[in-house]
């Protein structure tokens, strides 16, 4: 946006000069257009809203944030939020009434003609994370016997209402979907040739109850603009478009960040959400891991004694089991976003063992050589470990081996457990493994002390 339109546009808003600003907003972009309603008050929000025709109005709506789109229909008349809904991308419009309650989802298809009322109804309707959800129906369709001339005749008739007219779809009498054919190639053939010398009939599709994450996965496979949707018997339904595939893995992304996090995914921008549910996302891990770690007093209570008889070994408590959470939060946040980008699958996981066994083995070597090293060297110029500081420092370095070794094992078969079991893998966050090794490090720790030092320090 230039200087001058950004001084303009609101001298215009001022004085309500409704063409006049149609003119100047016609110069802008929809991303450009919708980041100046946003910085507005609600007023001038609704004022040029009013000003734009059904379809910008739309094309604009899609690019404001979630809490934004619902407050400003509130305040639109019925008509006009009945104009923006129709003018909706099928998928856009789903998008946008999978996120609110039943009652309002209700009120605003009533507001759809029959149709497209139909439309909504049946790509809601499927489960939610499933590729039916992405999809639109807003796609061409040729036939084969169709020559390339009759083919470019119908995507100049009919290509303004597709969502992509970079894929052309070849179909018979019952939909089923037989190719996909580039434009290119008819840009490029006689007009005379027919779509069936167009066609290899090899394509990709995916399934309408495909889920969202084989969406994506499909998308990255093959680097395509779209992808039809196809039911069990291969009847063409829909289209998915990259745009709704980058959306989605953005989406998906930052629900994975937060939840390795230690919270619940936000519903919302961190900055739109309120105060009391944002706290109720984060107050349920918390409780959960606050849970988890009374269980680390409760192990220590065990080991009374043998801290009663050697106060030494509570010294290096903390940066035993510190150490033993610290692996194993990085093996679950490499495992989680190895599964995420489909590196590492199920049948993976006696791989994934054999790797973190090694790596346990030499992270917990490597550390445990620096614990025996900083205790023998402090033992030179100090008694403060008293005579038996060897053995101390044999302890120390053998614990951090059996503390680290569990820790990254834990850290990464558990996102691989959930999996199997059907839950998140990222729901194993580093604060949870961090919380399980916490309390089993523990138990190490002094069952390795205890073998070690009986008959010297215990």
């Amino acid at each position: 946006m230039n200087d001058l339109t950004a001084t303009a546009i609101p001298e215009l808003i001022k004085e309500k000069d409704a063409s006049r600003l149609l003119a100047v907003l016609s110069t802008l972009s929809c991303f450009e257009i919708a980041e100046m309603i946003v910085n507005k008050v609600k007023d001038d929000q609704l004022f040029v809203f009013n000003v734009l025709p059904p379809q910008l109005a739309a094309n604009i709506f899609d690019y404001l944030p979630p809490a934004k789109q619902l407050q400003i229909l509130k305040e639109l008349p019925t008509l006009q939020i009945a104009n923006i809904l129709l003018a909706m991308n099928p998928d856009d419009r789903t998008a946008f009434l999978e996120d609110l309650p039943k009652q309002a989802v209700a009120e605003y298809i009533k507001l759809l003609p029959n149709g497209e009322r139909a439309l909504a109804v049946k790509l809601l309707g499927y489960p939610e994370d499933t590729v039916g959800r992405l999809m639109t129906t807003d796609y061409l369709t040729v036939k084969m016997d169709w020559t390339c001339e009759q083919a470019l005749d119908h995507i100049r008739a009919y290509g303004h209402d597709s969502e992509t007219i970079s894929m052309i779809y070849v179909v018979n009498d019952e939909n089923l979907l037989l190719d996909d054919i580039k434009i290119r190639e008819f840009l490029f053939a006689p007009k005379s040739n027919k779509v069936s010398q167009l066609a290899d009939k090899k394509f990709v599709a995916l399934s309408d109850f495909d889920s969202d994450e084989t969406g994506i996965a499909v998308f990255k496979m093959h680097s395509l603009n779209a992808l039809p949707v196809i039911n069990d018997a291969g009847i063409l339904l829909g289209i998915v478009t990259i745009d709704d595939i980058l959306r989605l893995a953005g989406e998906k992304n930052t629900e994975n960040f937060q939840k390795v996090g230690g919270t619940e995914a936000l519903d919302e921008p961190y900055m739109d959400i309120s105060f009391f549910a944002l706290m109720k996302k984060r107050v349920r891990w918390l409780i959960l891991l606050f849970l988890g770690e009374m269980f680390t007093a409760t192990a220590m209570g065990f080991f009374e004694v043998e801290i009663a008889k050697a106060v030494v070994l509570a010294l290096f408590l903390p940066l035993i089991i510190s150490s033993g959470g610290n692996a194993g939060s990085q093996s679950s946040t490499l495992i989680i976003r190895a599964m995420a980008l489909g590196e590492v699958k199920l049948k993976d996981g006696w791989k994934v063992l054999r790797r973190e066994i090694f790596s346990g083995i030499f992270l917990g070597s490597v550390l445990g050589c620096i614990g025996f090293a900083r205790i023998t060297l402090w033992s030179s110029v100090s008694d403060i470990y008293g005579a038996h500081s060897i053995l101390l420092a044999i302890t120390v370095a053998c614990a951090l081996l059996g503390v680290v070794l569990w820790g990254t094992l834990s850290g990464a078969m558990l996102p691989l457990l959930l999996r199997r079991l059907g839950a998140d893998p990222a729901v194993s966050s580093a604060p949870l493994v961090a919380t399980l090794v916490d309390v089993t490090g523990i138990i190490i720790y002094f069952i390795i002390a205890m073998s070690i030092l009986k008959g010297t320090l215990l």
